[in-house]
């Protein structure tokens, strides 16, 4: 627990560096466990440092992953479950006793950087969640401030394409009548807050709705015509960056110009039920594939080329236990022994370079961080103190 006996301008400092690492890159991937047959936490931790991924996002605050990402220097969001939202929005201490046990307990060795409020809650079928976001983001946020956390933790949620209507072209989107009532002021808090809007943003979802309508090259990132919005007076050339500036659009009409927009979950189902066109391992691997290529271009959309495209891909497994459609337990980018599904440049557990990555060099290498981390902060102060 280095920083907690550092004098509190040190831990300023350290602040500052941590909010300006809160998104490594531009590639994140979403660790999803409603399987019962998924690697360990740690073998998790290994599989993602061989596969360079720093940025990592939960759906909830297991303490076996936490621990397992200690020391690590990977950057995860943890979630409060929509199961959760009545009792964090009814009890300003009951968020706080959440806060202190899920993540104060964990820092600074456990690098959780933000805090999901549910997940897809506006627009879902639980119309009696609808009302309790903004309390329970509020009251998540508040204990975070209380506990000196603010600085260090972001506070979001994700939401889905059902909070919108008319969404095509891009710039005709807006949100349904029905949730701007609840949307707006969510909006206003995470406006003075400082979050960003995130989206799960599917173009495998939006193909299998309409495949007589929707060219599949235009879904996989692959040579198309695309489309062009007269609006905008802007060509897409991809479904994901329409999807996107859907979202800024919607955010412009609700007078939000200045959010930014994070995707928090895309991908592609190597499976699927006859009813799902399109949910093959070819097309899976074709979307995260050229979805790698897309991010590492580090470019925005067309209607906003200087707001670079950060995603979350889903997911790292395949669930065996999620209920619905087929495709709903094949998104996984490895199988449930931790080989890959298909290549995309990944590594598995039993295979290549993370063989050879044992937990012992992976502690190490945090450890590492942390002690450069430590060596910059000191040598601030003193560079402050003499000057």
């Amino acid at each position: 627990m280095i920083f907690r006996f550092f004098h509190p301008f040190l831990l300023l400092l350290f602040t500052q560096f941590a909010l300006l690492q809160a998104f490594t890159g531009t590639y994140g991937i979403n660790y999803g466990r409603i399987a019962d047959n998924i690697p360990s936490p740690d073998e998790v931790v290994t599989l993602l440092r061989a596969s360079k991924i720093r940025n990592i996002r939960i759906y909830d605050a297991d303490h076996s992953v936490l621990k397992a990402f200690s020391g690590t220097g990977l950057e995860i969001v943890i979630g409060v479950t929509n199961g959760q939202l009545q009792d964090m929005s009814s009890s300003a201490d009951h968020a706080l006793n959440w806060v202190k046990e899920n993540v104060q307990a964990f820092l600074p060795e456990t690098r959780i950087v933000g805090i999901a409020i549910g997940n897809e809650v506006l627009g879902g079928s639980d119309n009696s969640l609808w009302g309790v976001l903004l309390d329970a983001a509020k009251n998540i946020y508040n204990a975070t401030k209380k506990l000196h956390l603010d600085k260090l933790i972001q506070i979001s949620t994700a939401n889905s394409f059902a909070v919108f209507k008319d969404s095509y072209p891009p710039s005709s989107c807006k949100f349904e009548d029905n949730v701007k009532q609840y949307m707006k002021p969510l909006l206003e808090f995470f406006q003075q807050i400082g979050s960003p809007f995130c989206l799960n943003a599917y173009p495998f979802l939006a193909y299998v709705s309409n495949p007589a309508d929707i060219d599949i090259n235009y879904a996989l990132f692959q040579p198309t015509k695309g489309i062009y919005d007269p609006k905008f007076k802007l060509h897409y050339d991809n479904m994901l960056d329409a999807q996107i500036d859907a979202a800024y659009a919607a955010l412009e009409d609700a007078g939000f110009y200045k959010m930014e927009v994070i995707v928090t979950e895309t991908g592609w189902a190597s499976a699927g039920d006859q009813t799902e066109p399109g949910a093959n391992v070819t097309n899976a691997r074709t979307y995260n594939y050229n979805l790698r290529k897309r991010l590492a271009k580090k470019k925005g959309t067309p209607h906003r080329p200087k707001n670079v495209v950060k995603a979350y891909i889903f997911a790292i497994f395949n669930e065996d236990s999620k209920n619905g459609p087929t495709s709903e337990r094949n998104y996984g980018l490895f199988k449930a022994d931790g080989s890959i599904s298909y290549d995309v440049g990944y590594h598995g557990l039993n295979a290549g370079y993370s063989s050879h990555l044992s937990l012992k060099d992976i502690n190490n290498q945090g450890l590492s961080q942390s002690y450069m981390i430590t060596t910059i902060l000191c040598l601030s102060a003193l560079i402050l103190m003499i000057f």
